[in-house]
């Protein structure tokens, strides 16, 4: 073992002393004051920061649980997705016996739907005068999805694939929404 000499001792020890000493007195500090030294305080008044507007976990859940619903009544097998304003998944159901695309097909005519601001129905009319927006990804151009709107801006939607026909996977989709309005 290699022999430390006194003043190697000393200065390592003011060290160690005076670094336990800080850490004492920043928490010190900190429960006087009541605030955690790494706080970070929000100025909601600062015009750098933007407020959104977005559907809350359990309004996303009821709304796709109400388009399940729907579909169910009327005897099909369907998936059905909530996204945000984003296109992230806020909500993902995969109805029983609904087919092993459903669940990817709700997604993107969700994705679809709120990035446009409108019914993918309407959205899949406009690929006749702009073939190319098929080509974005994540999309897709078929009926079935609908948008969530507050005060005419889009703050989520709704993406419901599985059904025989798009018609019918929109107004599954409308009927989440509808449902957002009770």
């Amino acid at each position: 073992m290699k022999k430390i000499s006194m003043r190697t001792r000393v200065l390592t020890g003011t060290l160690a002393a005076a670094a336990l000493a800080a850490t004492v007195g920043a928490v010190s500090a900190s429960a006087e004051t009541g605030e955690t030294p790494a706080a970070v305080k929000v100025d909601t008044q600062n015009k750098n920061l933007a407020q959104t507007t977005g559907l809350t976990l359990d309004a996303a859940t009821r709304a796709a649980q109400a388009t399940l619903d729907a579909a169910a009544k009327a005897g099909q097998h369907v998936s059905v997705a909530v996204v945000d304003r984003d296109g992230v998944t806020r909500v993902l159901l995969k109805g029983d016996a609904a087919g092993p695309q459903s669940p990817e097909s709700a997604v993107r005519k969700a994705f679809t739907a709120v990035s446009w601001n409108a019914p993918t129905s309407e959205l899949a009319k406009r690929l006749a005068q702009a073939p190319n927006l098929k080509d974005i990804p994540g999309t897709l151009f078929l009926a079935g999805g609908a948008p969530v709107q507050a005060k005419g801006a889009p703050v989520a939607a709704i993406g419901v694939a599985g059904a025989p026909s798009g018609d019918l996977d929109e107004q599954f989709a409308q009927a989440g929404v509808a449902a957002l309005a009770k």
